[in-house]
């Protein structure tokens, strides 16, 4: 059975002041950044598995909107049923899209779903009627899905999403059991794909951060929620 979302906001607000009550007696803090970080501002769902699964999601960013907080989404996009139904949006919705088709989506996600590159596609034309931010995100992996920038652009226009945000590789976590160090994208192979992108797309060059080896895309004027 599912957590109930007030208490796991409530229960993530006071695992954050937990988490930090030992810093406010080191001389080193800054009280004023102690007291700010015990609230906090911004909640996350992401790196947890696929937040959709979870039956209450909508409930959870009403609990998080009422306490003053702004919340984030990051979706593999396979549940496109889920984002159609919620009544209450995140502040902000990033979709991953990993793949320029079927075929290396596939082979580099090994989804365990059904039919799961037509529900990411379902998602993609969904995006447009949503009223909040959205993100599309293209986690880049050399050798397997980095390039092929025709076929994202048109994807990409399918979604009209706020940003797009290429972003290179990162050999971390349970990725190294599958991947090598030379599957990590350099900045300016990053940077080549992104500008490539920005001329098939439309989209423009806002910022980018070589350490990070990402580049964030953006229409060039706000774009009003509906």
């Amino acid at each position: 059975m599912a957590d109930d979302p007030e208490f796991i906001c409530d229960a993530s607000i006071a695992a954050q002041k937990r988490l930090l009550s030992g810093y406010k007696g080191d001389a080193r803090v800054d009280i004023k950044k102690w007291e700010e970080a015990i609230q906090p501002k911004h909640v996350a769902c992401s790196l947890i598995g696929e937040p959709t699964l979870y039956p209450y999601l909508d409930q959870f960013f009403e609990a998080c909107h009422k306490r003053g907080m702004t919340t984030f989404l990051v979706t593999n996009g396979t549940m496109p049923e889920v984002l159609e139904r919620m009544d209450t949006l995140p502040t902000q919705l990033y979709v991953s899209i990993t793949a320029p088709n079927e075929e290396i989506y596939e082979k580099l996600n090994s989804p365990i779903i059904k039919h799961a590159w037509e529900r990411v596609n379902e998602t993609l034309e969904l995006l447009p009627s949503l009223n909040t931010r959205t993100v599309i995100r293209h986690t880049l992996v050399k050798g397997w899905n980095l390039g092929y920038e025709e076929q994202y652009a048109k994807l990409d226009e399918k979604a009209e999403p706020w940003f797009i945000e290429p972003k290179g590789y990162v050999y971390v976590g349970y990725s190294r059991e599958r991947l090598t160090m030379q599957n990590m994208p350099s900045h300016d192979e990053i940077k080549k794909f992104a500008s490539r992108l920005a001329e098939l797309t439309g989209y423009k060059i806002e910022a980018e951060r070589a350490d990070s080896r990402v580049v964030l895309l953006g229409r060039g004027k706000k774009r009003m929620i509906k």
